[in-house]
């Protein structure tokens, strides 16, 4: 049985992924409003009544500026860690928070959500991993280095979105100060274009059929440019750029190939 993806929105201005299969979804972060949830979900056509629950990676505001809102007004329990609710400022009165832990599984009707941490420069970040009848999505940004948790979860991966944040030239020759260069490239800032290459041609499986390079510095690179680097080493695997300003169309993704 598939499971139905899009990236509603990546990039510094808000982070918003959706991962459902036909009965019920999840959204991995709300960091756009709740109007603009409303408005990529009708385009595409996808229920916002279908969603079921709310997870939050970590505290940074363009993960968590729009989960009060969407939670109220459609009644969904935000899932988060401890540590991630104290920094974030949604201990607020009419929202059904629920503790999140690490690789507990998390269920919501037919589908599996496990959270588990990563190197990132928040209180308690955890990326992503969700599972419906054996078909595998992972969420893999905002992360540093690719840790052993990282490589481990991805390899098992029928689609991923993964952060390719920053070209290591563009950053190191653009205009941002040092202190923030080095907190971009370090071991827990955000994942350039050949890291997160390095990560999809050393341990993809052969099954992956789809990774959306995910959370693109503005700045710092260039959507062409990160595809182009992909391209050559995709191997079968579909490689799409996920927007920081639109949504992306919806794919489906299955353990089981579809016969021709």
């Amino acid at each position: 049985m598939p499971l139905f993806i899009t990236s509603l929105n990546s990039g510094s201005n808000g982070n918003c992924y959706y991962v459902g299969n036909t009965h019920e979804a999840v959204l991995i972060d709300a960091g756009l409003s709740c109007r603009q949830t409303e408005k990529r979900m009708q385009r595409l056509g996808l229920p916002l009544q279908q969603v079921k629950a709310i997870f939050i990676s970590h505290e940074h505001t363009d993960h968590i500026s729009g989960a009060a809102q969407v939670a109220r007004k459609h009644r969904l329990p935000i899932f988060i860690t401890p540590r991630t609710l104290r920094q974030s400022r949604l201990e607020q009165s009419g929202l059904d928070l629920r503790p999140l832990r690490s690789n507990q599984p998390v269920s919501i009707g037919g589908i599996t959500i496990t959270a588990f941490p990563k190197l990132h420069d928040a209180s308690d970040p955890h990326s992503f991993v969700i599972d419906y009848d054996s078909t595998k999505v992972g969420v893999f940004t905002d992360i540093g280095m690719a840790c052993e948790q990282v490589i481990h979860h991805f390899s098992q991966c029928h689609a991923a979105f993964l952060e390719a944040n920053y070209d290591e030239d563009m950053l190191e020759n653009g205009r941002y100060p040092y202190y923030l260069k080095r907190r971009i490239s370090g071991e827990k800032g955000h994942l350039s274009n050949q890291q997160a290459l390095a990560l999809f041609r050393t341990h993809k499986p052969t099954f992956m059929s789809h990774v959306l390079l995910a959370h693109l510095s503005k700045e710092n690179n260039c959507p062409q440019l990160a595809r182009d680097l992909f391209m050559p080493h995709r191997d079968g695997t579909e490689i799409i750029v996920a927007s920081r300003s639109e949504e992306t169309p919806v794919f489906t993704i299955s353990a089981v190939p579809e016969i021709a």
